[in-house]
């Protein structure tokens, strides 16, 4: 597959256009938004700096009962413990009173963080490419225009060889179906974005659709193409052709032996590792 030629996410010039907009957030999930929106606002104040929507529902892509409601806060200072505690209260208020989205998650930062060097790309180019503005003044104005390059890949996705402790402690741990459900769902969009991104600069080009970063990976590591398949359906549809229990345990457990490690080992050879951040361990 080549990399050259204007490719699916890129402007005329090259660059990664942002993803969601308002206008396409579907009717159904539009009160949703709309209440969201307030309650920020309310709960927050003068302490938000900018508030962003992002995922499938400002991609226009969400699905009523199936999608979760994800944004993410800069506040103009650090966030607290009590600040965390009041975004928790807000996404279970949203899930409660709203069936069409299947949970809310509100990712709280903080305006310096954004804009600080180490996440330039990283958390800034999150913001400037995935996240769509819902009140306050855009982040990505202060931020640089980003390339599908080395550099992003790098600093988007080096560091899984960092996260493989963590989820091998965190399956051990995890002692319900619903629990390892969730693990398998969160851990094959991060493997399946990982294998993207690991293409992605000799594909010169971006997408967010899991089956379609699955596809592009697989066109480059053809030996790899079914896993990561499978790990797509898994990041929409955790239960899909699974038998309970034992067979997330060994999808979980594939995650962590096989491809996590394979995966990780191939990245650091192609991009480098990741810029440590202040807490890595």
């Amino acid at each position: 597959m080549a990399g050259t030629g204007r490719r699916r996410g890129l402007d005329s010039r090259g660059y990664i256009e942002r993803e969601g907009a308002l206008g396409r957030v579907p009717g159904v999930f539009r009160a949703v938004v709309a209440v969201a929106r307030d309650r920020v606002l309310n709960v927050f104040g003068a302490g938000l700096h900018s508030a962003y929507l992002y995922g499938s529902i400002p991609r226009g892509t969400a699905r009523p009962g199936r999608s979760d409601l994800d944004l993410l806060l800069a506040l103009r200072e650090e966030p607290t413990e009590a600040d965390r505690a009041e975004a928790r209260g807000l996404d279970e208020a949203l899930d409660e009173e709203f069936p069409q989205i299947d949970g809310a998650g509100t990712l709280l930062v903080s305006r310096a963080q954004v804009l600080s060097e180490p996440e330039r790309y990283d958390l800034g180019w999150f913001v400037a490419c995935l996240c769509t503005p819902l009140l306050g003044e855009d982040l990505a104005e202060d931020l640089p225009r980003y390339r599908p390059d080395s550099l992003l890949a790098r600093e988007t996705n080096g560091d899984l060889a960092l996260h493989l402790p963590r989820w091998r402690e965190r399956i051990a741990g995890a002692v319900t179906d619903e629990a390892r459900r969730s693990l398998v769902r969160g851990y094959s969009r991060r493997l399946v974005r990982t294998g993207f991104t690991l293409v992605m600069p000799r594909w010169n080009g971006w997408t967010s659709d899991l089956h379609e970063m699955a596809e592009v990976f697989g066109a480059y590591y053809p030996e790899r193409a079914a896993r990561m398949r499978a790990a797509a359906v898994a990041g929409y549809e955790p239960g899909a052709g699974a038998g309970g229990a034992d067979a997330h345990d060994a999808v979980l457990r594939s995650y962590v032996d096989d491809l996590g490690p394979w995966l990780a080992e191939e990245y650091a050879r192609v991009h480098g590792v990741k810029a440590p951040r202040p807490g890595d361990r």
